[in-house]
């Protein structure tokens, strides 16, 4: 344990996290120079070219005698969970903020995480070659925020790797084997009940077995192999995993083979087992990572350890969005796609759904408005699929009259209104950082978002503003507006904070006296008629005109609360006519108008998909 260093790098999205961790590989001969490249450890297509990391990546390093483990974590807020995971898998935290920037949302919100798991933090100034480089005043960002004195932050340059050998020493310095701190992070109450791993102990252990602490590994990360099955990322806090051996998902309950284990560097390289305090891999037998997911605690199955590794939680997605392909067609093959993503990704949930219009589809449920876009984007460039995407919303909860509550995940699944008593909807605690002086602005935004403000600080020339709102209301283009209203300068940053009862109403949309079930959208009271108003206007512009008279038409219930009109296509059918005869173009025209008046009732109206994401879109 004393020679080894387990680490990983947060920050806010586009900071340098992977720039820094291509430095440190090359510096420590990890990769060869002729094999590098930029963002080596951001493996995905969609990674490299939005330029984000979206799953999370270890490497072990070795730097003066030392075994370092590295994970380059996710910097968004949907994949907070992962993050939480990967911070728990190790001792130092390298915290990094541009010096162009500052310190922005998902900065804080990582720092408290890593404090949260009683972590070293190391501060690093990234990109300080820059011409706009702010250094002293993000130094003092950062004085302000960990209290650390300035000779304690280290300037760097991912880019150029100036600096980056100053990390690497303050990471071997920083002895991460300290007794009080591990018994804290394996939930132990007392040092007395703190695993030690060592045979010859003469501390009475917990779950102690035969002389031989029992194994427990921190699953931080899983994925699905298509040739190999599930491979698991783990950290090992006890014991030992040895190749071949039976083991053991503690909260899944699953059981599989340690078929092969080994570290990365940043390929696989094998071992015959991996030892306590090691960071690595483990290919399994297993078929889906629902049978492992991300927190669980792996034991082996003959010496089986009694207490999991605190801190596992079944992550549940809170957005839903109905996914339906363009061509009914290719429907087998849209389930089949989400089949295969979900073995890859155990937060993904999915049920078909059938709609009127779409016909078959599914609902997928996804962790965020991110999540949802790799999501699809993966859908349409992987398996070549042609989509149709309706406006995403949130889950509710139905408290019915006879006492039962339902979760519904679409406005369209909602009960008779005779039926429920009450309907809960999620709402979340945000956090925004800004420039002082466009507080006014912002304020103005979250009480339009039903929100309110709980707290107001400062960071130096900055403010941070923290408020709650209803989910709903922050999903479709709250980031557009916060960004519009602060000229790009505000961060924003996100947890789920329970449900509350609200009173809320179910907005149907009619097209020529049908109802569109896919267009339907839960909302607040207040807010139904200008959500009715602003959709009815909207699908006006996307819906084509007939050669009959459409009304677009908004209800809650069977009243109307907004009606938009799609004239008609005049054919002039008494241009045939060369003589100014009155009672024959009379007789044309009423042969046009009973026309008509068959067409609107028999005829069908083509809906093109845009209109199913008019929601999503600003004037």
């Amino acid at each position: 344990m004393d020679k080894i260093r387990n680490f990983c790098i947060i920050a806010h999205i586009d900071h340098g996290k992977s720039t820094i961790a291509d430095r440190m590989m090359e510096l420590t001969g990890t990769v060869e120079k002729r094999e590098m490249k930029a963002q080596l450890l951001d493996s995905m297509e969609l990674e490299r070219e939005k330029g984000i990391t979206i799953k999370l990546a270890p490497v072990t390093m070795q730097w003066k005698g030392y075994t370092l483990n590295l994970i380059d974590t996710p910097g968004h807020v949907d994949f907070s969970y992962e993050v939480s995971r990967s911070l728990q898998a190790v001792e130092i935290a390298v915290l990094v903020v541009d010096a162009t920037q500052g310190i922005q949302a998902q900065t804080l919100a990582n720092v408290y995480l890593a404090i949260e798991q009683d972590l070293t933090i190391i501060p690093v100034i990234n990109k300080v070659d820059l011409p706009a480089a702010d250094v002293e005043g993000v130094a003092a960002q950062i004085i302000n925020l960990l209290g650390c004195k300035r000779e304690d932050i280290i300037e760097a340059s991912g880019k150029t790797g100036f600096g980056v050998e100053k990390i690497l020493d303050r990471v071997v310095s920083n002895s991460s084997s300290d007794p009080l701190l591990r018994a804290r992070r394996y939930g132990a109450q007392s040092l007395r009940s703190l695993p030690v791993g060592r045979e010859d102990s003469s501390e009475e252990l917990p779950n102690h077995r035969s002389g031989v602490s029992p194994t427990r590994a921190l699953i931080f990360d899983s994925y699905f192999d298509d040739y190999r099955g599930v491979v698991l990322y783990v950290r090992i806090f006890e014991g030992e995993i040895p190749k071949n051996a039976e083991i053991k998902m503690m909260a899944a309950g699953t059981k599989g083979l340690a078929l092969e284990v080994g570290v990365l560097t940043p390929k696989m390289s094998p071992r015959e087992k991996l030892s306590e305090g090691e960071i690595g891999y483990i290919v399994t037998n297993l078929k889906s990572t629902r049978e492992a997911k991300v927190g669980d605690t792996v034991t082996l199955v003959k010496n089986s350890a009694m207490e999991a590794l605190p801190g596992y939680k079944n992550v549940l997605p809170f957005v839903y969005a109905g996914f339906f392909p363009v061509s009914n067609d290719q429907y087998k093959d849209l389930k089949e796609a989400i089949e295969k993503l979900a073995l890859s990704d155990s937060a993904l949930r999915y049920e078909p759904e059938n709609s009127p219009v779409l016909g078959f589809g599914l609902r997928i449920g996804f962790l965020g408005l991110l999540h949802m876009d790799i999501i699809k984007e993966r859908l349409e460039r992987e398996f070549g699929l042609d989509l149709i995407v309706t406006n995403p919303s949130t889950n509710y909860e139905v408290v019915m009259a006879n006492g039962e509550i339902r979760e519904i995940k679409s406005a369209a699944d909602l009960p008779d209104v005779s039926e429920i008593s009450e309907i809960r909807e999620p709402w979340v605690k945000g956090e925004i950082i800004l420039p002082k002086n466009m507080i006014g602005n912002v304020l103005n935004l979250i009480n339009e978002k039903r929100g309110h403000q709980t707290n107001l600080s400062y960071i130096e020339e900055r403010a941070v503003i923290d408020f709650e709102a209803p989910m709903a209301n922050l999903l479709t283009d709250f980031y557009d507006q916060l960004k519009s209203a602060t000229s790009g300068y505000a961060s924003f940053n996100y947890e789920l904070n329970g449900y509350k009862t609200e009173d809320l109403v179910r907005v149907d949309f009619l097209v020529g006296g049908h109802k569109i079930d896919a267009l339907s959208v839960m909302c607040h009271r207040s807010e139904a008629d200008a959500i009715g108003r602003e959709t009815t206007k909207k699908l006006k512009e996307v819906i084509p005109r007939q050669n009959w008279e459409v009304a677009l038409q908004a209800a809650i219930g069977a009243r109307i609360i907004a009606r938009e009109t799609i004239g008609a296509y005049r054919k002039d059918v008494t241009v045939k006519i060369h003589t100014g005869d009155r009672d024959r173009k009379a007789k044309l025209l009423e042969k046009q108008k009973r026309g008509k008046a068959r067409m609107k009732r028999f005829g069908k109206i083509d809906i093109p998909s845009e209109a199913f994401t008019v929601m999503l879109k600003r004037d």
